[in-house]
Protein backbone atom coordinates (compact mmCIF):
# COMPACT_ATOMS: atom_id res chain seq x y z
CA UNK A 1 0.00 0.00 0.00
CA UNK A 2 1.33 3.40 -0.94
CA UNK A 3 1.86 5.85 1.89
CA UNK A 4 0.40 9.21 0.87
CA UNK A 5 1.72 12.62 1.75
CA UNK A 6 -0.10 14.54 4.50
CA UNK A 7 -2.97 16.61 3.06
CA UNK A 8 -2.54 19.37 5.65
CA UNK A 9 0.57 20.97 7.11
CA UNK A 10 2.17 18.69 9.66
CA UNK A 11 2.27 19.82 13.30
CA UNK A 12 5.74 18.26 13.40
CA UNK A 13 7.26 20.62 10.84
CA UNK A 14 7.65 23.79 12.90
CA UNK A 15 10.86 24.47 14.86
CA UNK A 16 10.51 24.23 18.62
CA UNK A 17 11.11 27.49 20.52
CA UNK A 18 14.29 28.15 22.44
CA UNK A 19 13.03 27.08 25.86
CA UNK A 20 12.10 23.63 24.56
CA UNK A 21 15.51 23.25 22.93
CA UNK A 22 17.10 24.14 26.25
CA UNK A 23 14.99 21.57 28.09
CA UNK A 24 15.97 18.87 25.62
CA UNK A 25 19.64 19.84 25.81
CA UNK A 26 19.62 19.78 29.61
CA UNK A 27 18.00 16.33 29.65
CA UNK A 28 20.45 14.95 27.09
CA UNK A 29 23.41 16.27 29.05
CA UNK A 30 22.04 14.64 32.22
CA UNK A 31 21.94 11.35 30.29
CA UNK A 32 25.59 11.48 29.26
CA UNK A 33 25.37 13.11 25.83
CA UNK A 34 27.42 16.11 24.79
CA UNK A 35 25.07 18.79 23.47
CA UNK A 36 25.65 22.01 21.58
CA UNK A 37 22.85 24.35 20.51
CA UNK A 38 23.79 26.01 17.22
CA UNK A 39 22.02 28.64 15.16
CA UNK A 40 21.77 26.77 11.88
CA UNK A 41 23.02 24.01 9.59
CA UNK A 42 25.90 26.15 8.35
CA UNK A 43 27.22 26.35 11.91
CA UNK A 44 26.89 22.56 12.27
CA UNK A 45 28.75 22.07 8.99
CA UNK A 46 31.66 24.08 10.35
CA UNK A 47 31.53 22.44 13.77
CA UNK A 48 31.70 18.94 12.28
CA UNK A 49 35.13 19.74 10.88
CA UNK A 50 36.32 20.64 14.39
CA UNK A 51 34.83 17.53 15.98
CA UNK A 52 36.18 14.91 13.54
CA UNK A 53 39.97 14.63 13.20
CA UNK A 54 41.42 14.54 9.73
CA UNK A 55 41.97 11.00 8.48
CA UNK A 56 39.25 9.45 10.66
CA UNK A 57 37.15 6.64 9.24
CA UNK A 58 33.66 8.16 8.95
CA UNK A 59 30.30 6.68 7.98
CA UNK A 60 27.47 9.07 7.11
CA UNK A 61 24.04 7.52 7.66
CA UNK A 62 21.34 8.29 5.10
CA UNK A 63 19.94 11.64 6.15
CA UNK A 64 18.20 14.55 4.45
CA UNK A 65 19.66 16.78 7.14
CA UNK A 66 23.20 15.82 6.12
CA UNK A 67 22.40 16.10 2.43
CA UNK A 68 20.72 19.51 2.63
CA UNK A 69 23.38 20.95 4.94
CA UNK A 70 26.28 19.84 2.72
CA UNK A 71 27.77 17.73 5.51
CA UNK A 72 27.31 14.52 3.55
CA UNK A 73 29.23 15.89 0.58
CA UNK A 74 31.95 17.38 2.79
CA UNK A 75 32.66 14.01 4.39
CA UNK A 76 32.23 11.72 1.40
CA UNK A 77 33.76 13.87 -1.33
CA UNK A 78 36.01 16.32 0.49
CA UNK A 79 39.06 14.07 0.87
CA UNK A 80 39.63 15.02 4.51
CA UNK A 81 38.43 11.70 5.93
CA UNK A 82 38.48 8.00 5.12
CA UNK A 83 34.87 8.00 4.05
CA UNK A 84 33.14 4.64 4.31
CA UNK A 85 30.09 5.27 2.10
CA UNK A 86 32.01 5.64 -1.21
CA UNK A 87 33.95 2.47 -0.40
CA UNK A 88 30.79 0.52 0.33
CA UNK A 89 29.05 1.73 -2.83
CA UNK A 90 31.97 0.47 -4.90
CA UNK A 91 31.85 -3.02 -3.36
CA UNK A 92 29.90 -6.02 -4.66
CA UNK A 93 26.79 -6.35 -2.49
CA UNK A 94 26.94 -10.16 -2.56
CA UNK A 95 30.59 -11.14 -2.42
CA UNK A 96 31.45 -8.18 -0.19
CA UNK A 97 28.45 -8.46 2.13
CA UNK A 98 30.46 -9.40 5.23
CA UNK A 99 33.00 -6.65 4.69
CA UNK A 100 30.23 -4.11 4.14
CA UNK A 101 28.51 -5.17 7.33
CA UNK A 102 31.71 -4.79 9.36
CA UNK A 103 32.58 -1.41 7.84
CA UNK A 104 29.15 0.04 8.65
CA UNK A 105 28.97 -1.40 12.15
CA UNK A 106 32.25 -0.14 13.62
CA UNK A 107 33.59 3.09 12.14
CA UNK A 108 35.67 5.62 14.05
CA UNK A 109 32.80 8.10 13.70
CA UNK A 110 29.20 7.83 12.53
CA UNK A 111 27.35 11.01 11.57
CA UNK A 112 23.61 11.27 11.02
CA UNK A 113 20.36 12.60 12.39
CA UNK A 114 17.27 11.34 14.22
CA UNK A 115 13.55 11.14 13.60
CA UNK A 116 12.77 12.75 16.95
CA UNK A 117 14.40 14.12 20.09
CA UNK A 118 12.36 14.19 23.27
CA UNK A 119 12.46 16.91 25.87
CA UNK A 120 13.10 14.12 28.35
CA UNK A 121 16.43 13.37 26.67
CA UNK A 122 15.88 10.43 24.31
CA UNK A 123 16.95 10.09 20.68
CA UNK A 124 14.60 8.15 18.39
CA UNK A 125 15.91 6.72 15.10
CA UNK A 126 13.73 4.94 12.54
CA UNK A 127 15.22 2.78 9.80
CA UNK A 128 14.21 0.63 6.88
CA UNK A 129 17.41 -1.40 6.51
CA UNK A 130 18.98 -0.92 9.95
CA UNK A 131 22.41 -0.29 8.44
CA UNK A 132 23.11 2.73 10.64
CA UNK A 133 21.78 1.31 13.89
CA UNK A 134 24.80 -0.77 15.05
CA UNK A 135 27.07 2.26 14.81
CA UNK A 136 24.58 4.49 16.61
CA UNK A 137 23.95 1.96 19.36
CA UNK A 138 27.61 1.56 20.30
CA UNK A 139 29.61 0.08 17.43
CA UNK A 140 31.12 3.39 16.37
CA UNK A 141 33.77 4.91 18.61
CA UNK A 142 31.95 8.23 18.34
CA UNK A 143 28.50 9.28 17.14
CA UNK A 144 27.37 12.74 16.05
CA UNK A 145 23.75 13.64 15.38
CA UNK A 146 22.71 16.88 13.67
CA UNK A 147 19.12 17.63 14.72
CA UNK A 148 16.78 20.31 13.40
CA UNK A 149 14.58 22.17 15.89
CA UNK A 150 11.38 20.73 14.40
CA UNK A 151 12.35 17.27 15.65
CA UNK A 152 12.03 18.20 19.33
CA UNK A 153 8.90 16.66 20.88
CA UNK A 154 7.64 16.41 24.47
CA UNK A 155 7.91 12.65 25.05
CA UNK A 156 8.42 9.20 23.56
CA UNK A 157 4.77 8.68 22.60
CA UNK A 158 4.84 11.89 20.57
CA UNK A 159 8.18 10.89 19.07
CA UNK A 160 6.68 7.65 17.76
CA UNK A 161 3.74 9.54 16.31
CA UNK A 162 6.17 11.87 14.57
CA UNK A 163 7.90 8.86 13.00
CA UNK A 164 4.67 7.39 11.62
CA UNK A 165 2.69 10.51 10.76
CA UNK A 166 5.43 12.87 9.57
CA UNK A 167 8.73 11.17 8.76
CA UNK A 168 7.44 8.03 7.06
CA UNK A 169 5.25 9.77 4.44
CA UNK A 170 8.08 12.15 3.54
CA UNK A 171 10.67 9.39 3.36
CA UNK A 172 8.32 7.23 1.27
CA UNK A 173 7.89 10.07 -1.21
CA UNK A 174 11.68 10.29 -1.45
CA UNK A 175 12.21 6.56 -1.91
CA UNK A 176 9.38 6.34 -4.46
CA UNK A 177 11.05 9.03 -6.55
CA UNK A 178 14.53 7.58 -6.14
CA UNK A 179 13.88 3.83 -6.22
CA UNK A 180 10.23 3.21 -7.04
CA UNK A 181 9.12 1.83 -3.67
CA UNK A 182 7.78 3.02 -0.33
CA UNK A 183 9.89 3.23 2.77
CA UNK A 184 9.00 1.38 5.96
CA UNK A 185 9.73 1.62 9.67
CA UNK A 186 11.27 -1.83 9.98
CA UNK A 187 13.48 -0.99 12.93
CA UNK A 188 13.39 1.57 15.72
CA UNK A 189 16.25 2.53 18.02
CA UNK A 190 15.70 4.58 21.16
CA UNK A 191 18.80 5.93 22.89
CA UNK A 192 17.91 6.94 26.43
CA UNK A 193 21.44 7.55 27.69
CA UNK A 194 25.10 7.42 26.69
CA UNK A 195 27.19 5.40 29.15
CA UNK A 196 30.55 6.52 27.74
CA UNK A 197 31.00 10.27 28.33
CA UNK A 198 32.12 12.05 25.17
CA UNK A 199 31.01 9.32 22.78
CA UNK A 200 27.67 10.80 21.68
CA UNK A 201 27.36 14.41 20.53
CA UNK A 202 24.12 16.14 19.56
CA UNK A 203 24.32 19.32 17.50
CA UNK A 204 20.87 20.79 18.11
CA UNK A 205 19.92 23.51 15.65
CA UNK A 206 17.62 26.47 16.17
CA UNK A 207 16.30 26.05 12.62
CA UNK A 208 14.29 23.31 10.91
CA UNK A 209 16.10 21.11 8.40
CA UNK A 210 15.42 17.64 7.03
CA UNK A 211 12.42 15.50 7.90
Amino acid sequence: MTTSMPATPSPFADPAPGQRLERAATALAAHGFTVEILDDAAAARTRIQDLIPEGAEVFTAASETLRLSGIDEDINAGGRYRAIKPRVLAMDRVTGADDIRRLLAGPDVIVGSVAALTETGSLVIASGSGSQLPGYAGGAARAIWVVGAQKVVPDLDTALRRVEEHCLPLESARTQEAYGWDSAVNRLLVLNAEHRPGRGTVLLLREAIGF
